[in-house]
């Protein structure tokens, strides 16, 4: 069994300005118990597959090649940070992406082809955002407060465009000093002719 992800992969200009907001935000928040990502592994998340045996392995490949060939190359645009659930509660701290209806077409069809090989659909929509953080649940309330008033007056904006012309299925192996992903498969959207 490995635990696997499908994800879009970040250029390093991308990579470069999140560390720059991710260290803002941490001496911003020192103190408070955060588990900051590292740069190398922020990405866009399109699905979350858990555990797959090496008998599906395969069929995950080969499903995940016949959804990428359907789409074409797109832009996506990163900037301005939040988090979920919600200001009173913040779990996750993020940058946002805004995207056309291309992503939201490729993640719906990721999730459709996954599903009917029985993996499970995320409880809430799709909501693309770059994590750079997760707060721990033993936070005091004013600690929560503190989080909601850098996010509240953040001055991040727009931190670049990336190009969308490949999808990546991920290997994640936790390890005692974090997550550890290693590549199993890219494939290309096929640009339009």
């Amino acid at each position: 069994m490995l635990r696997a992800f499908i994800a879009v992969e970040l250029p390093a200009e991308i990579q470069q300005s999140l560390v720059q907001v991710t260290n803002q935000l941490m001496q911003q928040l020192a103190g408070i118990p955060i588990r900051w990502v590292p740069v190398q592994n922020i990405h866009l998340t399109l699905m979350f597959l858990g555990d797959v045996s090496a008998a599906n392995l395969q069929l995950v490949k080969d499903n995940l090649a016949a959804e990428a060939v359907i789409h074409h190359p797109f832009d996506i645009s990163i900037g301005k940070t939040g988090v979920f659930p919600s200001l009173q509660r913040p779990r996750v701290i993020w940058v946002g992406v805004e995207a056309p209806s291309e992503l939201m077409a490729v993640q719906s069809g990721i999730e459709h082809r996954m599903t009917h090989l029985g993996y499970s659909r995320e409880e809430r929509p799709f909501s693309p955002h770059l994590t750079l953080g997760r707060v721990s649940r033993s936070i005091n309330p004013m600690e929560m407060r503190n989080i909601s008033q850098v996010i509240q007056s953040s001055q991040v904006g727009f931190l670049g465009v990336a190009r969308v012309n490949q999808l990546h299925l991920f290997r994640s192996d936790l390890r005692s000093d974090g997550a550890v992903y290693t590549k199993i498969q890219t494939v290309m959207l096929p640009n339009k002719t």
